[in-house]
C-alpha cells in the first residue's frame, strides 16, 4: 500500500531525476534513468506481488546499487560515492528485515525514506554543481568595458 509519505518521496524521487535528466551530465542523466527504473520497479513489485514485495525491492535496489556502481566507476564524481554509500545502507536495511523475517514497520519506512530522500539529494547537489559549471564555462564572453 502506497502511504502518503510514500507519494511524497516518489514525487521528490521523480522531480529530482527529471532535473537531473534536464539540466545534468552523462552521469546524472544515467543515473536519473537508473533511479527511474528503480522506482517503477518498486512500485510494479508493490501492486503485482505484494507478498514478495521485500525481496523485489531487496533485488531492485541490489542491481540498481550495481549499475550505479558502473557509472560511478565510469564517471568518477564526487558525489556518486554519497550516492553508493546510501545505496549500501539501503540494501543492508532491506537485508536485515528479510533475514530476521522482521514485518515492515515505522522503522523501516523511516530509515528507507531518509535513506532514499539522501539518494535524490546527492543527484540532485551533483546536477546542481555539473550545470553551475557548464554555465561558468559557457558565459558571456568578456567585452572590453565601452567608451
Amino acid at each position: 500500500m502506497l502511504t502518503n509519505a510514500g507519494i511524497l518521496i516518489d514525487l521528490f524521487s521523480l522531480l529530482g531525476a527529471l532535473f537531473a535528466l534536464w539540466k545534468g551530465g552523462v552521469a546524472e542523466r544515467a543515473t536519473a534513468v537508473v533511479v527511474i527504473l528503480n522506482i517503477c520497479i518498486g512500485e510494479a513489485g508493490n501492486f503485482l506481488a505484494p507478498d514478495s514485495d521485500s525481496i523485489i525491492r531487496l533485488v531492485n535496489d541490489g542491481l540498481t546499487a550495481l549499475l550505479l556502481l558502473g557509472v560511478t566507476i565510469r564517471y568518477g564524481a564526487l558525489w556518486m560515492g554519497g550516492v553508493m554509500l546510501f545505496f549500501a545502507a539501503q540494501f543492508s536495511l532491506h537485508s536485515f528485515y528479510l533475514v530476521t523475517e522482521r514485518p515492515h514497520d515505522f522503522l523501516h519506512a523511516l530509515i528507507n525514506n531518509i535513506d532514499f530522500s539522501g539518494i535524490i539529494l546527492c543527484l540532485i547537489v551533483g546536477t546542481a554543481v555539473v550545470w553551475r559549471r557548464r554555465l561558468r564555462a559557457d558565459g558571456p564572453a568578456r567585452d572590453p568595458a565601452p567608451l
